[in-house]
This record gives C-alpha cells, sequence and structure tokens, in this order.
C-alpha cells in the first residue's frame, strides 16, 4: 500500500501523480500570466510574481467567477482607461453654517439716540448742549465729590443730584444694557465666523480657489474689526447713532466658493468610486475570458484527473492509518512493558545529590509507592507536594529538566543530538536559587565549547537583567576571544511585531543604563516608552533623590506646570493599564511633546547635566 501511495523512492506512486499534475496546471496557468501580464497587469494583482499564487488564484475564480463573458478586444480597449491611476476619495470643504453676526446689524438700538429723561429741569440745557454722555460720564465723579461739582469744585444747587438721577433713568438704563449685550453678542458671533473661516483656509482642498477665499476672509475680517470698533463707540457715547457694515455680500461670496469647490469634490468622488466599481466588474471579466476562452480544456482534464487521484490517495491512506494504529498499539505495549522494567533510582538519586549539594534541606524527591512515579517529600517525610513555594516549583522543575539533558527521555535509553532553550528559567526565584540557576547553565556551556555530549547549541532568553549578568559572566573574558562562541540579542516588540536585533559586545550593563538606551532610540516603542520614563523618574528622583513629584511641578509655570503634572500622571496610567483603542490613540506626536516635558524635569530639578550624560550614552 504504501508503495501505490508513495512509489518504492517515496517520490512517484499515487502522490507523485498528484504532484505532477499540479505542476503541469501550475505551468499552463502561469503561461496565460505572461501573455496578458502589459495588458491585464491590475487585474492580476497579488498573484504576478509567483506562479502557485496565480494558479491558486485561477482554482478560486474558476469556483466563484460570476462575470459576464466578453471578447478579447473589448477588455483589452477598456483596460487602457480603467486600469490607470486610481484617484482618491476627497474631503468636503468645512461648510460656514448660519452665522448670526449679520443679524446685529438691523438692531434698532444701534440708530437710537440713548439720552436722558426730557421733563427734568436740566434736560433742556443737557440737550441744548448735546452734552448726554458727557453728563452721564461726570455723574459717576459727582458720587465721589458730591455735594461740590468735580469739575468746577464749586458747590451746587439742592436737588441737582435728585435731578441726575431722574434724567437717566430706567429707559436709559435699559437701552445702555441693549447695546452692552450687543456688543457682548457681536463679539461671539464675529469670534465664531473667524474660527470656521480658518477651518475653510487649514483644509486647503485642490478644489478650491484659495486665493479669491483668502481675500473675502481677509475682507471679512476687517469688516468684523471695524463693526466692533463701531459698536465700541456706540456703548462710549449711546447717544451717537451709528450704521454697521453690512457683510451679506462677502458672507455670500466665501459661500458661494465654498459650494462650488464641493460641487467639484462631489464630482471627483463619484468618479472615484465609479472607478473603483468598473475596475471590479474588468478584473472579473478578464479572468472570466482566461477560464472560459483560454484554459477551459485544461481545467476541466485537472478536475476529472485531480478527482480520481484524491479519491485514490484517502483510500490509500485510511488503510495505512489502520495499518499504523495497529502498530502503535503494539508499540504501547511495548513501552508499558519497558516502563515495568526500567529503574527511576538514578533521577532521584541524581536530583536529590543537586538538592543536597546546594544546601537545600526542606524537601526532596523520592520513588512513590505506586509504580515508576517521583514525588516531593518533607525532611520528615511528609508528602510536600500542596506546601511548596512557587520558588520550590520553578526550581525542582528546572533540575529535572537539567537532569534530563544529561541523559535519557524514554525508556529504551535513546539519545539525541539537541539544541537546549532555556526561557525564563529564574521566574519566581530568589536572588540564591537565582545563582545557583545560572551557575548550572554555566556549567553546560564547557560541554557545548568541547564538543562533549549531545548538546550542540544553548538559547537562554531572559527578561532578567541580574540573571543575564550572571550566566554571561566569564572570568577570562572568552566570548571576546573565540568569534562566534556568543552571541547576544534583543527582541523588542512594536507596532509591527517584534523585531530582533544582534549586538557585538554584551549589551546589557546595569537596568538603568537599559531603560535610558530604550528613550536614546530614534523610534520609541509606543508599547514601552511610558513605563520607561516612570521607572526612570521614579529611580532617580523619588528613590535615589527623594524628590516629590508635585515639588518639582511646581517649578514649572502656566501650561507647561500643567504638562508636567499630565506626563506624571501619563507615565503611571501607561504603566499600570492597557489603554482601550476606542477612546485613546497614542502617537508619536503624544510620545514627542511628554519626551520634552520629561527632559524639562531634570532642568527645572537641575539635573540636566545627568539628563545630558545619560542621553549622550557610553563612551
Amino acid at each position: 500500500m504504501s508503495n501505490t501511495l508513495h512509489g518504492a523512492d517515496q517520490n512517484s506512486g499515487k502522490k507523485g501523480e498528484l504532484v505532477e499534475l499540479e505542476a503541469h496546471i501550475k505551468d499552463k496557468c502561469w503561461a496565460q500570466q505572461q501573455k496578458h501580464a502589459n495588458i491585464f497587469k491590475e487585474a492580476f494583482t497579488g498573484s504576478r510574481n509567483s506562479s502557485e499564487r496565480f494558479k491558486e488564484r485561477t482554482l478560486t475564480e474558476m469556483a466563484s467567477n460570476k462575470a459576464e463573458l466578453k471578447p478579447l478586444n473589448y477588455l483589452t480597449e477598456k483596460a487602457k482607461t480603467v486600469f490607470g491611476p486610481t484617484p482618491t476619495i476627497e474631503s468636503a470643504v468645512p461648510a460656514l453654517g448660519a452665522t448670526g453676526v449679520t443679524e446685529h446689524e438691523s438692531n434698532p438700538i444701534l440708530t437710537k439716540k440713548v439720552i436722558g429723561k426730557e421733563d427734568v429741569n436740566i434736560a433742556e440745557l443737557i440737550q441744548r448742549l448735546g452734552s448726554s454722555d458727557w453728563v452721564k460720564q461726570g455723574q459717576v465723579f459727582y458720587g465721589k465729590s458730591a455735594p461740590t461739582c468735580p469739575f468746577c469744585q464749586q458747590k451746587v444747587i439742592d436737588g441737582f443730584e435728585a435731578s441726575l438721577s431722574s434724567y437717566f433713568d430706567e429707559t436709559f438704563e435699559q437701552d445702555t444694557k441693549a447695546i452692552a449685550d450687543m456688543q457682548n453678542n457681536y463679539a461671539r458671533d464675529a469670534d465664531a465666523l473667524r474660527a470656521r473661516l480658518k477651518a475653510v483656509a487649514d483644509a486647503e482642498s485642490k478644489f478650491m480657489d484659495m486665493a479669491a477665499f483668502v481675500a473675502e476672509q481677509s475682507a471679512i475680517e476687517s469688516r468684523l474689526a471695524t463693526n466692533t470698533l463701531l459698536i465700541s463707540n456706540k456703548r462710549k457715547e449711546p447717544s451717537l447713532p451709528i450704521q454697521l457694515e453690512s457683510l451679506a455680500e462677502m458672507l455670500a461670496a466665501a459661500v458661494k466658493l465654498i459650494a462650488e469647490a464641493n460641487t467639484a469634490v462631489a464630482a471627483h468622488n463619484k468618479i472615484a468610486q465609479n472607478i473603483t466599481k468598473e475596475r471590479s466588474d474588468l478584473t472579473g471579466q478578464v479572468w472570466k475570458y482566461v477560464l472560459e476562452v483560454e484554459l477551459k480544456a485544461d481545467l476541466a482534464a485537472y478536475v476529472t484527473k485531480r478527482a480520481g487521484l484524491v479519491a485514490a490517495i484517502t483510500k490509500l491512506s485510511g488503510q495505512i492509518q489502520e495499518a499504523g494504529a495497529s502498530k502503535l498499539t503494539a508499540g504501547k505495549d511495548i513501552k508499558t512493558l519497558e516502563k515495568s522494567a526500567t529503574s527511576i533510582e538514578p533521577t532521584v538519586d541524581g536530583i536529590n545529590a543537586l538538592l543536597k549539594s546546594f544546601g537545600f534541606r526542606s524537601f526532596a524527591l523520592a520513588k512513590a509507592d505506586d509504580g515508576p512515579f517521583y514525588k516531593l517529600v518533607r525532611s520528615n517525610g511528609s508528602d510536600a507536594k500542596e506546601s511548596l513555594s512557587e520558588g520550590e516549583r520553578s526550581f525542582v522543575t528546572f533540575l529535572y529538566f537539567y537532569h534530563l539533558l544529561k541523559g535519557s527521555e524514554n525508556e529504551s535509553g535513546m539519545t539525541a543530538d539537541r539544541v537546549v532553550v532555556f526561557d525564563d528559567p529564574v521566574s519566581s526565584l530568589d536572588s540564591d536559587v537565582l545563582f545557583i540557576v545560572s551557575s548550572l547553565i554555566k556549567s553546560l556551556f564547557d560541554h557545548v565549547r568541547e564538543n562533549k555530549g549531545n548538546i550542540k547549541q544553548i538559547f537562554i532568553l531572559t527578561h532578567n537583567v541580574y540573571f543575564h549578568k550572571e550566566v554571561t559572566y566569564t572570568s577570562n573574558h572568552r566570548e571576546d576571544t573565540k568569534a562566534g562562541e556568543r552571541t547576544y540579542w534583543t527582541v523588542r516588540k512594536g507596532d509591527a511585531g517584534a523585531t530582533v536585533q544582534q549586538h557585538l559586545p554584551n549589551p546589557i550593563k546595569t537596568s538603568y543604563d537599559l531603560l535610558w538606551a530604550e528613550l536614546r532610540r530614534e523610534e520609541k516603542s509606543p508599547l514601552t516608552v511610558q513605563n520607561t520614563m516612570r521607572r526612570i523618574l521614579e529611580n532617580y528622583f523619588k528613590i535615589l533623590g527623594r524628590n516629590d513629584f508635585d515639588k518639582i511641578c511646581d517649578q514649572f509655570e502656566g501650561q507647561q506646570k500643567a504638562m508636567c503634572r499630565s506626563l506624571f500622571a501619563w507615565v503611571n496610567d501607561g504603566s499600570h493599564f492597557s489603554h482601550d483603542d476606542a477612546f485613546y490613540t497614542f502617537d508619536q506626536a503624544s510620545i514627542d511633546v511628554y519626551v520634552e516635558i520629561f527632559k524639562q524635569v531634570f532642568v527645572k530639578a537641575n539635573q540636566e547635566a545627568h539628563y545630558d550624560m545619560m542621553m549622550a550614552g557610553p563612551q
């Protein structure tokens, strides 16, 4: 059965026939790609550079293509226009929207002469002299100098103050308040209009006549300034009638420019959307022609022959699987017999010897009572399985793995060359055990150097800087004298995934140096930069300098002070939480802003020399 399926040489048989069939149809399909590559290049996008991918695309299209069959000359002519540069969808120009600034131009208070009450005994003199505004301003001074006139310093007649109050009656006060309210409202609406004009200018749409719009914008802003001044004069002299300069014509011109631009944007986007659909339709039609005209006979023969080969392979594979299952059952029986005959005493003795040599007396390995298994016991003989700490569990697991490296992993005693990977072996271990683990790992290095035993290569992965220094330490600097014996690599996570970088010398000096090295990188990772800055600030200012973050921020002023407080809140947030992309976006601009504030913290704390030294890096 195996020879029928694979052939005597393991490269022929039914599977070999299937491989040849797939290669044959792949060549047929690729010939069509090369034939039409120049004209229909866009239709073949994604599969132009691989004959295998082109074959897979052909089979996919054969199963799903519902396009209309068109003649080759039609497809060729249409490709000249449809398969060209693709226009992109453009954003509409922001509209000015409704503005209330023009409504103020017809406010009747502007043309009204706001003066005092006419039936007061001093009203005739004030109106004849036209000094109502001057008298109103003088009333404020008289309130402080009464009963003496603030201007001539003579005592005024009895009842003069009452006449002034009567002259500037409640109606006068209401009118002056209306002028003040209008001034505030006009300023508000004018600011809103300026902001909308700026938004349109900042959009810099290529469909907008920017020169004309900027001219209208300048004219509108100039007229707003003029009207603002007129209203200010009206408030100072209520009796002065004024007429605001109209903005209606200018606004209409600006609105027209925006409308014309947006009409052009809409027309452009409609074309872009139609081209996208046209391109999709033409792509389907090209593939339909290839399937129904040029490859129809070849694909039909391929489908028929492949179905027969697959059926035969499936049947033969099932028969071979059944035979393999019988063989596996027999193998399990043999392994059961081997287990019953295999002693685990050497493993127990070897691990206990390691524990004893390193001074561990709190637990040991023993042979289980119910078969060839191990168990952990305390010094008094009690079961230690439930009372082991996480560090003890990790350590005994490491010792078991270490013991297996020197011996067999199966009952038959078979050994083979191996590559050993230690993935962060010191997690949850105290410093004493960390030193022991690093010493045991280093003891394997000499065996690899001298080509003794089955270990041919060792990889050590770790996040622990202290463990890294211990396991890489050597008194004779062997790694510097024999090229290629050791290599150092760092793995960094970023937005695009993990990257691996090789270092010629050992890159790890101290954990504090490593943090600054992260900040010196031109491309800072949004995933780690917050935690990096937090750890530097905490180590240098709080742990070493015993400085209070609030006191540091107090040395800033204005917005920089707020940004300093934001920095400390930001780095702490970045080190403890995972942001939800639905409401938080962290980009390069945010990193640049806070890195600058990070530097200013050192400047304000008179630690700029330390910042400059650490950012300069090793010399």
